[in-house]
């Protein structure tokens, strides 16, 4: 059963929320990059895993939920996102979340998805930080989608929010966005191959608020 729109737009603040982000920092700490890679024909830095601590690296758990194989969970307390998978598991990923006044929970489709995208503030955003542009073109160091954005919908209604790429890989595991979830751009490369248009997504504050034992983690698995 879908959420209604108070869930999926919890907080009242649904409009400040509906940006990738509050403001992009361009200026990222280089100590989190290490090398370049080229995807798509773009260049872009490589996330510096050695100083990420290995619990936002990408692994494979154990995961135990009722719902379909295939769909992605985010535990916005925990800073988790989990595509689950067959036998019980799940790929987890480490992600930022919406900072407070711009959390949202709820049910949603991945229904659209775009290798390196635009990025075009919305208008709310503007408002709040005139100095940003109109437009950010896809595969600019300064865009803040990274390399890929998959869309999140109800009902086919754009909710505002996206899975991303990030140019800030230290925010991952913080409360820093505007309602989007950003992923490492290696994470969000992988997220995006293995999540076709119409994939499932619940976002939920706290996992073990909703069952009992839903989640146990067990020794993990990186993936590759």
């Amino acid at each position: 059963m879908v959420g209604t729109r108070r869930e999926i737009l919890l907080g009242g603040l649904a409009l400040l929320g509906t940006g990738a982000v509050q403001k992009p920092v361009f200026a990222a700490a280089s100590s989190y990059f290490d090398g370049t890679a080229v995807d798509n024909g773009v260049t872009y830095r490589k996330t510096n895993f050695a100083k990420i601590d290995k619990k936002w690296h990408r692994q494979v758990v154990k995961y135990f939920s009722s719902e379909p194989i295939g769909t992605v969970v985010v535990d916005t307390r925990h800073h988790f996102l989990y595509l689950i998978m067959e036998n019980k598991t799940a790929i987890r990923y480490g992600v930022g979340v919406g900072r407070e006044g711009f959390k949202w929970f709820g049910r949603a489709t991945i229904d659209r998805k775009s290798l390196w995208p635009r990025w075009t503030p919305p208008p709310e955003m503007r408002k709040r930080h005139p100095e940003l542009p109109e437009f950010v073109d896809g595969g600019s160091a300064k865009n803040p989608l990274g390399p890929r954005a998959m869309y999140l919908l109800r009902d086919g209604v754009d909710t505002g929010y996206r899975f991303h790429g990030t140019l800030e890989p230290g925010s991952i595991g913080k409360d820093a966005s505007s309602g989007c979830i950003r992923m490492f751009n290696e994470d969000a490369i992988d997220l995006y191959q293995r999540c076709p248009i119409g994939t499932a997504v619940q976002v939920l504050p706290h996992i073990a608020d909703q069952a009992e034992n839903a989640i146990q983690v067990s020794e993990t698995t990186p993936v590759e």
